[in-house]
């Protein structure tokens, strides 16, 4: 899961994977598969038209399919939705619909990944199918700000005093609102209409439409990180239809976007410290060595991060961003997400220790917001937005933020006081674009898998306790480990007790533990 440091640091995101699988092209789906409203029924006996996609790919078929823009008015404005399978290697037994995250997260390209981001015994058996949510990359793309801009936003310090963020006194906000109200006043621009119709209930409907469309009377699901919340929306609309489902690296819906974003900061403080624990025991780490201890090599990144802040770090890419206090943080919270990319940090933290070099770090930044393809960029971006601020009301008032940053430091000096005003777009989003309040019970449901990793960077472990906890038939399975999300990390227990639930329905022990 993403979350945006507006105009502060940008947090971290995670990309999710979604599969579905077809019946015969045009065919009505069966009577399980029938539209909730007979007004919607057009969408649910639509077809797709299966052919080469467009980047290539042996064996993967693409097509679009379509939905209401707003699902109160099924008249209306259309939407064209693309997705993308891999057709099953032996006789499919329906579709695996799959979802990497976000908010803004491709699914189209996660299902092209589906050679490692499933087993081979799930591709035998299933269509990996995933498809790019409304507003996102080929899916009637929603775009706030041309990526000069976008990039500004991002990237800009708040104006604080001596560098300490949690003293930015009343121009520091009222240039963070001036910032917040052009993203907006973008979105207004570009994309009204859309931008009113990008919460994550709206996906978890045009999920359902795609998968009556494939011909599945319920739905098999891999929704990770924010793609866990497409699902348990999903359940929760859609008891019935739930077949398997599987949501790995949980979050937690019942937070506004205000906790979101400040309990997320915690998750990534733990990352960190795992992180600085085993550079440490490695020659040459740039934060000391073993007798130093943690605390202390968190203490350099804090002193390297103040530094920042008063003046930026040299960029040789030459391209005019400061890499400044907010890149600096944007480009380590990114290569939290998995020990994969610890190497990459500890490299990229020695040029910034030994030769005030910022480039690697502001690069690792990049890759988290897709900035080497400016289009992605610009759309990744925009659309994790207008998401996140859709999904869950915001306060308005200034003082709120001030006050969430000074609680946020004491758990996470850190990442705290940006991950606060992170959420502070959201508190000029459009209210009649916000949803209301709801509960993911999905009474009802068959047992939904949730999967939560004790270190997770992104979504903290209590959120996936929290999301079992709430579901009527949540069953928690844990991993003992780093990293965000656990199926195909690397842990065979992990892996096989999600390969049974998704080919067997066979249900693991509530509470399993792997990879202690």
């Amino acid at each position: 899961m993403k979350r945006l440091r507006s105009a502060a640091a940008a947090a971290a995101a995670l990309v999710v994977i979604a599969a579905g699988c077809s019946r015969e092209e045009g065919g009505a789906p069966d009577p399980g598969s029938s539209a909730p409203d007979a007004a919607l029924e057009p969408f649910y006996t639509q077809g797709i038209d299966w052919g080469p996609c467009p980047d290539g790919g042996d064996g993967f078929e693409c097509g679009v399919f379509e939905v209401p823009m707003d699902y109160a008015d099924p008249g209306g404005r259309s939407l064209e939705i693309a997705v993308k399978r891999l057709p099953a290697e032996g006789e499919s037994e329906g579709a695996l619909l799959v979802n990497p995250g976000g908010p803004g997260g491709s699914a189209y390209d996660y299902a092209g990944a589906a050679t490692s981001a499933v087993s081979e015994d799930v591709r035998e058996r299933l269509d990996v199918v995933g498809f790019d949510p409304r507003g996102v990359a080929r899916s009637e793309p929603l775009s706030c700000l041309p990526p000069e801009r976008m990039d500004d936003y991002l990237g800009a310090d708040l104006e604080s005093e001596d560098g300490d963020p949690l003293k930015v006194g009343d121009a520091g906000v009222e240039e963070l609102e001036e910032s917040v109200r052009e993203f907006v006043d973008g979105c207004r621009e570009r994309a009204g209409d859309l931008m009113m119709h990008m919460g994550t209930e709206n996906v978890a409907r045009d999920m359902d439409v795609l998968r009556a469309v494939l011909g599945d009377e319920r739905l098999t699901y891999l929704g990770k990180s924010y793609g866990t919340l497409i699902g348990a929306y999903y359940a929760d609309l859609f008891p019935e239809r739930v077949g398997a489902m599987v949501l790995d690296g949980a979050m937690d819906p019942d937070l506004d976007a205000l906790e979101t974003t400040v309990q997320q900061a915690g998750g990534f403080e733990t990352a960190l410290r795992a992180f600085v624990e085993d550079c440490q025991g490695r020659d040459g780490c740039p934060l000391g060595g073993e007798e130093d201890g943690v605390d202390a090599g968190v203490d350099r990144i804090a002193g390297l991060l103040d530094e920042a802040g008063r003046e930026p770090l040299d960029n040789a890419m030459d391209d005019g961003r400061e890499v400044g206090r907010a890149r600096v943080e944007m480009g380590i919270m990114g290569a939290l997400y998995s020990e994969s990319y610890w190497g990459e940090v500890r490299d990229a933290l020695t040029d910034a220790f030994e030769d005030g070099d910022g480039t690697a770090l502001l690069r690792l930044g990049d890759r988290l917001y897709d900035r080497d393809d400016p289009d992605a960029f610009t759309n990744s971006v925009s659309s994790l937005v207008a998401v996140n601020c859709s999904d869950a009301p915001a306060p308005r008032d200034p003082e709120a933020y001030r006050k969430a940053a000074e609680e946020a430091a004491e758990a996470s000096p850190l990442f705290g006081p940006s991950s606060a005003w992170a959420a502070f777009t959201c508190a000029y989003w459009p209210q009649e674009a916000v949803a209301d309040d709801w509960e993911a019970d999905a009474p009802g449901a068959d047992p939904v898998l949730v999967v939560g990793t004790t270190r997770d960077s992104a979504t903290p472990y209590a959120w996936a306790e929290e999301l079992a906890g709430g579901l009527d038939s949540g069953v928690l399975l844990t991993y003992e480990g780093d990293g965000h999300t656990a199926y195909r990390s690397g842990d065979r227990c992990v892996d096989a007790a999600v390969d049974a639930y998704l080919l067997e329905h066979q249900v693991p022990e509530d509470g399993l533990t792997c990879g202690a």
